[in-house]
C-alpha cells in the first residue's frame, strides 16, 4: 500500500503571483471589475462622489475575493493513499484522496480532481462542500488496466472558489504515486523437477564437497558421530580424531528466460505472442519461488533480475517476497528489446553450471535454435515454451508449421522438454504437459538428463 504525504497545495506554478491569480477571474468578477472601473472614469468626468464609491466598491469586491482566495491556498492539505499500490493486469486498485482544512476558516466550495493516465479510466472529479475548520473529507476512486506498466497518478489537483463566485483559482499538490500493473499470471500444478539443483521441498538433496573429498574441511570428533565419517587423513595431520562436516542444504536454483527481441514476435496487445511471454514468465517465477527455488529472471540481453548476488539469483528466503516483487515490477514494463540473437543470454547462462531452466521463446531461426540448444549444457533440466509469431498473428489454434516443428525437434534432441504454444493456450495445461513428456525415458543427444520428470504431486 503505497501513499502520497500530506502537504500543501503546491504554489511552484505560483511565478506571476496576484498577477496570474487575476487569471482566475470568473466571468461575473470580470463584469464587476470592468464594471467599477467603468464607473469611476465616468464619476471623475462628471464629478460625481457616489458614483465614484460605487465604482470602487465594485472593483474592489473582485480584487479583494481574488486576494483572499489566493491566500488560502496554503491553508489545505491533501493526499493520496493506493489500495494496493501493485495489482495484476485487470484487477482493480481503490485509490483514496483525503483533504484536511488547516485552517481557522471555513473553505468554499471545492472541486477535487486527480490526474490519471487514460488507459487506467476517466479522470475523477469531485465537488465538496465547505469544510469546517480542522475538518476533514475522504472520497475514494477505482482505477483499471488491461495493459501491464508503470501509471503516475497526479498531480492532485483543487478548484477553489470564493463564496461571490467572483475568481475560481486551480492549485497543484506536490505529492505524485505510481500504480504498477503486473502481469496477470496464471497458478501451476506443482511438480517435481528431478534436473533441480539440492534445495528445499521436493528438490532437497545434500551437496557434495565443492572440490572432492580431499578438499573437505573437516571438525573434531564430538560423542555420537558416526565414525564413517572420521576424516582419516586430517586425523593422521592433527593427531586427533577429525570427521567431515555435516553437509549442508543448498538452495534450489531455477532460471526463467524471457526471449524479449523484437522480430521474435508479432502484434501487440493483451492477446499477443509477446504479452502471453511476459505472462507465462510471470508464473513461472511465482510458481518456483512458491516453491522455495532461488530464482532470476534473464533476459536475452543478458540482463539479470534480481541480481543482487555474484551469480543473480535471490538470496535467503526472507527475501523472496522482495525479490519477487522486484521480478514483477521488471515484468510490469519490460519491453521489445532490438537485439537479433540469444548470445548475450547464453554468455551468462554458459557462465555457471544452473539448476532449472525454464524458457520462453519467440519464432527462432536456424541459428538461433543452436545458440538455444547450447543452452542446455549448462542447466541441468531445461523446459522451453515456444511461439510461433506467424500462427499468432493468425489467431488459430492449429498444428506447428514444419519450421516451428524443426526447431522443437532439434531442442529435444539438445534435452530440451521444447512445448510448440498455439494462440490463447492455458500455460498450466502446456505445463502438465511438459510434465508428462519430461517424464518419459528419452535420453537427449549430450548425454544429460531430461528436463522434467516424476508425477504431479
Amino acid at each position: 500500500m503505497a501513499s502520497g504525504a500530506p502537504g500543501p497545495v503546491d504554489d511552484s506554478d505560483d511565478k506571476g503571483g496576484l498577477r496570474a491569480a487575476l487569471g482566475g477571474l470568473t466571468t461575473r468578477g470580470r463584469s464587476f471589475l470592468a464594471a467599477g472601473v467603468a464607473a469611476a472614469v465616468c464619476a471623475y468626468v462628471l464629478g460625481q462622489g457616489d458614483l465614484l464609491r460605487v465604482g470602487l466598491l465594485l472593483a474592489v469586491l473582485p480584487l479583494v475575493c481574488v486576494t483572499v482566495l489566493y491566500r488560502t491556498r496554503y491553508r489545505v492539505a491533501g493526499s493520496r493513499r493506493l489500495s494496493p499500490s501493485r495489482v495484476p493486469a485487470g484487477s482493480e486498485a481503490r485509490v483514496h484522496l483525503r483533504m484536511d482544512n488547516v485552517s481557522r476558516l471555513h473553505t468554499g466550495l471545492l472541486m477535487l480532481q486527480d490526474r490519471v493516465p487514460y488507459v487506467l479510466g476517466p479522470r475523477p472529479r469531485f465537488v465538496l462542500d465547505r469544510v469546517e475548520p480542522g475538518g476533514v473529507r475522504e472520497v475514494s476512486y477505482r482505477v483499471r488496466s488491461d495493459l501491464r506498466g508503470r501509471y503516475p497518478l497526479g498531480p492532485l489537483q483543487l478548484q477553489l472558489g470564493d463564496p461571490f463566485g467572483m475568481c475560481e483559482l486551480t492549485r497543484s499538490f506536490s505529492a505524485y504515486d505510481t500504480l504498477v500493473v503486473i502481469p496477470r499470471t496464471e497458478p501451476l500444478p506443482p511438480l517435481r523437477l528431478a534436473g533441480a539443483t539440492s534445495g528445499y521441498g521436493d528438490g532437497r538433496q545434500r551437496s557434495l564437497a565443492l572440490a572432492g573429498e580431499d578438499d573437505i574441511i573437516p571438525r573434531g570428533y564430538r560423542h555420537g558421530d558416526d565414525l564413517r565419517r572420521v576424516h582419516w587423513r586430517s586425523t593422521a595431520r592433527y593427531g586427533e580424531l577429525m570427521v567431515r562436516r555435516e553437509e549442508q542444504p543448498q538452495r534450489a536454483r531455477c532460471t526463467v528466460l524471457l526471449d524479449t527481441r523484437r522480430i521474435a514476435y508479432r502484434g501487440a496487445g493483451p492477446g499477443s505472442a509477446f504479452e502471453w511471454a511476459v505472462a507465462g514468465a510471470a508464473s513461472a517465477l511465482v510458481h518456483m519461488l512458491e516453491r522455495g527455488y532461488a530464482v532470476r529472471l534473464l533476459t536475452d540481453e543478458g540482463s539479470s533480475v534480481p541480481g543482487g548476488s555474484a551469480d543473480g539469483f535471490a538470496g535467503s528466503t526472507q527475501e523472496s517476497a522482495d525479490s519477487a516483487g522486484l521480478m514483477m515490477d521488471t515484468l510490469a514494463v519490460v519491453d521489445h528489446s532490438d537485439g537479433g540473437g540469444l548470445s548475450r543470454a547464453y554468455d551468462v547462462l554458459r557462465g555457471g553450471t544452473e539448476g532449472l531452466l525454464v524458457a520462453f521463446f519467440g519464432d527462432l531461426d536456424e541459428e538461433q535454435t543452436a545458440v538455444a540448444a547450447r543452452m542446455r549444457q549448462r542447466s541441468r533440466g531445461a523446459v522451453a515454451f515456444v511461439l510461433d509469431g506467424d500462427d499468432w498473428a493468425r489467431g488459430a489454434e492449429a498444428a506447428p508449421p514444419a519450421p516451428v516443428s524443426d526447431r522443437l525437434r532439434l531442442l529435444r534432441e539438445a534435452g530440451w522438454t521444447a512445448m510448440a504454444v498455439p494462440p490463447g493456450a492455458e500455460l498450466a495445461r502446456l505445463w502438465q504437459q511438459a510434465g508428462q513428456e519430461g517424464s518419459g525415458d528419452r535420453s537427449p543427444a549430450a548425454g544429460t538428463t531430461t528436463g522434467l520428470s516424476g508425477s504431479w504431486s
